[in-house]
Order: structure tokens, then C-alpha cells, then sequence
């Protein structure tokens, strides 16, 4: 059964006639080329398809897209505007926390998230605020410093303004 559908992605409305069983993530791929959004285990267990839907981080690999209809979504390629960084990628770069890079996008959509949530986490928050997304390549103790310098960069933002 199709399904048409309407949703903010990055900024940009976007309408397409969709079948029930699509999952978010291979419409956010194939539908619309954004491909930073990765397919890591298609279980929601390694959080490399993590997404922002409605101002909170998800899984989208076990997201229906029809159930998005309606959302503002924000993809790896919508958190900074015109090939600017944000704060979180710069410091997943300064702090070498991307390793392979598989699972960035996904780390620094959730990072975002918690910190949205908790403006200067421990770094025990931090581990558990981000235990949802696996990195392979095992280098969480540099994600942990990309967090915490995120968090700085961002207190320091937001103080400014």
C-alpha cells in the first residue's frame, strides 16, 4: 500500500508517495541521496542510522517513514548550515574521534542530543548518554573528549549570545 507523505528534512519540505513497509533510513538514502545517514545493523543496536525527528535523537533503520509524516528531521547533513562544522564535529575532529568514521554521523547526532538535554555532562553521562551507538573501531575515550569539548564550545556559544 502507498502512502503519500510530507516532512521537513533539513530545512526543506519534502512530499513523496512512499510503501508502508519503508523504513526511514533507506527513504532518507535512497529516496533523497543523504547519505551520511548510515545502515550499520538494520536492529537499532549500533545507532549508526541515529537521525533528529522532532528534536530528539532516533534509530531510523526501525522507523517506518510513513510514521514520520508530519516530522522535521535533521540529518548529519542539516546540523551545520553552508559546509560549516558544528561545534560537535569540530571537536570529533580536533579530539580524533572518528576513527573508521562509520559510526560518526550517528555518534554526533546523539552527542548533540545529549547535550541538548544535559549542557555539561560527566563523563559517565557522557558513556551512558552515548551507550546506545557502537563505535567498532572502539574509540570512545576520544568521543568521550569530543563530547566534552563540544560541551565547552557550546556553553561558550550560548553564553555569548
Amino acid at each position: 500500500m502507498k502512502h503519500t507523505i510530507t516532512m521537513t528534512i533539513n530545512g526543506e519540505s519534502v512530499t513523496a508517495e512512499v510503501d508502508s513497509r519503508l523504513l526511514l533510513v533507506h527513504f532518507i538514502r535512497e529516496n533523497l541521496d543523504l547519505t551520511g545517514t548510515h545502515i550499520g545493523c538494520d536492529t537499532s543496536n549500533c545507532g549508526a542510522c541515529t537521525i533528529m525527528l522532532n528534536g530528539h535523537s532516533i534509530k531510523s533503520c526501525t522507523y517506518l517513514a510513513v510514521r514520520a509524516d508530519g516530522a522535521e528531521i535533521t540529518t548529519i547533513e542539516g546540523i551545520s548550515p553552508d559546509g560549516t562544522n558544528h561545534p560537535m564535529q569540530q571537536a570529533f575532529h580536533d579530539q580524533h574521534g572518528l576513527h573508521c568514521g562509520f559510526c560518526t554521523p550517528g555518534m554526533v547526532i546523539r552527542s548533540i542530543d545529549l547535550l541538548k538535554n544535559n549542557p555539561n555532562p560527566t563523563e559517565e553521562e557522557i558513556r551512558w548518554g552515548i551507550s546506545g551507538n557502537l563505535c567498532r573501531c572502539t574509540g570512545y575515550n576520544n568521543i568521550v573528549k569530543a563530547v566534552q569539548q563540544a560541551a565547552k564550545e557550546m556553553q561558550k556559544e550560548s553564553q555569548s549570545v
